[in-house]
């Protein structure tokens, strides 16, 4: 968890008690960043970005160690549970796990063996919600669907957010769990409901997604940032127990028998358009066995006028990952290239954003390193020039329009000697065309000119010509007077008067 999302629970004044059970903090070190937050102003007007709010912490927030409020036994609970059910006595396990590197104490063991094995009391206390203060949202296998695209019947999963005061629901149907679909699914079921509750309890337990919202921080950031675009805040439900989001696990299981339960097969557009109308006319319309209550009757108006407007424009759909640079001074996203500060060394790992229209680079300390338009077709380049190495940007930013501007700025000759080597049908002239302009940047535009008409003049319009002429500083010299073509010998007579001069001994007059 990032100071920003501790920082947006203590904006919501929630008690320290509440954010430590949303957060798993212990209540003293809420307290400390309650003071330091308020200190620093930050409770209050926009919030900073990540890397400055990283920054301040470290130059305003004491350090100190984070309590330990967790048994040092935690990591041998696997062993401890198989030991137990085996039979183990207490002492028994206490050995097993010294021989196993554990260092405490055997009164510390018999403790945890002893709070492992409690019972749980038989009456539970429900929670319930205000109107708008929370949605619960998970997925649950839906069984086969057909692909409209490929007529082929393919696993489906339902996506389920239930409201969890109204318990009105939204449902989709979809064939994969990745972080984009997960996060479209979230835009979809806001904009179903019209606004947006002030957080949501997620399952971590089934779906390879949402499990990885807890455990990859990759993931963990573009659904942070999803939250922080439509202003709801994280809350996955405690490891193993289930009855802390029994409204939407009673949900799944309502969608599986009464909306899927004997259905044949059907594409996944009609059952996402029906399931829509279900959710309306059947699940909204129903006596909901809790409340006592139609769902749609509660969620309209009192639990919808609760919820936080949508913002102007949806969440950008961002994905995140992790990328290495490479030789080449680029990174791979989604099958396309883009560049980076020519600093940056290879094997250098960076977090990259992609959005619909950009894609960002970011360093591990959250620096921002590049900008690129997103990439329209696999295997393309995103090349920004200031990213090249000084000595390489000539080279690989050439073009003939650019040539040709540049040689009618030096001169007719110039212009005369770059047109006759672009137009070589035979070789690719463009590099030589660039070393020779690169010539005026040593000697000056007006003596590459010079040398470029005694190229000409020579008959020689070649690179390696004007080159010599300038390092020789020939252009410096007088050019030598042209030499008059004497005048073609022409026949002036008729050739009946030469054949008889020839053969027949006439003399010429």
């Amino acid at each position: 968890m990032d100071i920003r999302e501790i920082i947006l629970h203590l904006r919501r004044y929630e008690s320290n008690r509440a954010i430590q059970r949303e957060t798993g903090l212990h209540r003293q070190t809420v307290k400390r960043y309650r003071d330091w937050a308020t200190a620093q102003g930050l409770l209050e007007g926009p919030l900073p970005p990540l890397t400055e709010l990283e920054q301040i912490v470290q130059q305003s927030l004491p350090e100190k160690p984070p309590p330990q409020n967790q048994s040092s036994l935690e990591s041998y609970r696997d062993a401890v549970v198989q030991l137990r059910k085996e039979g183990v006595e207490r002492m028994a396990i206490y050995r097993r796990l010294q021989e196993r590197g554990y260092t405490g104490s055997y009164s510390a063991v018999r403790r945890f063996v002893n709070k492992l094995e409690q019972q749980q009391p038989d009456v539970m206390v429900r929670v319930e919600c205000k109107p708008g203060e929370e949605a619960q949202v998970d997925f649950g296998y839906a069984g086969s669907l057909l692909d409209p695209h490929t007529g082929k019947v393919r696993r489906a999963w339902a996506f389920v957010m239930t409201l969890s005061w109204s318990r009105h629901q939204y449902v989709e149907f979809v064939f994969d769990q990745k972080l984009a679909t997960w996060l479209l699914l979230h835009r979809h079921a806001f904009e179903w409901f019209g606004g947006v509750p002030d957080r949501i309890v997620i399952d971590n337990l089934k779906a390879a997604i949402v499990k990885a919202c807890i455990d990859d921080p990759i993931v963990q950031q573009a659904y942070r940032e999803c939250a922080e675009h439509y202003g709801f805040l994280i809350a996955p439900c405690r490891i193993a127990t289930p009855r802390h989001k029994g409204k939407v696990e009673s949900g799944v299981h309502y969608v599986k028998r009464n909306f899927l339960g004997g259905r044949e097969p059907t594409t996944i557009d009609l059952a996402n358009r029906e399931v829509r109308i279900w959710c309306l006319e059947t699940a909204g319309q129903r006596i909901h066995g809790t409340t006592r209550e139609q769902p749609l009757v509660r969620f309209q108006p009192a639990e919808q006028a609760q919820l936080t407007p949508l913002p102007a424009a949806p969440y950008d759909l961002a994905v995140w990952k992790v990328a290495k640079v490479g030789v080449d001074g680029y990174i791979t996203f989604d099958n396309a290239y883009y560049s980076v500060p020519f600093r940056i060394h290879k094997g250098t790992k960076v977090q990259v954003r992609g959005g619909a229209q950009l894609v960002t680079i970011f360093s591990a300390t959250h620096e921002l390193l590049a900008t690129h338009d997103r990439a329209q077709q696999p295997g393309q380049r995103q090349t920004h020039p200031d990213h090249l190495p000084p000595h390489k940007v000539a080279g690989l930013t050439l073009n003939r329009d650019e040539c040709r501007h540049t040689a009618s700025a030096i001169g007719d000759a110039a212009v005369q000697i770059v047109t006759l080597l672009l137009d070589d049908t035979a070789v690719d002239r463009l590099r030589t065309v660039g070393r020779l302009l690169r010539l005026g940047e040593r000697y000056g535009d007006d003596r590459l000119e010079a040398a470029c008409q005694r190229a000409l003049q020579f008959g020689e319009p070649s690179y390696m010509t004007v080159k010599r002429i300038l390092t020789g500083e020939l252009d410096l010299e007088l050019t030598p007077p042209a030499v008059p073509t004497p005048p073609a010998v022409t026949f002036a007579r008729k050739a009946s008067e030469l054949l008889g001069h020839l053969f027949g001994g006439d003399v010429w007059n």
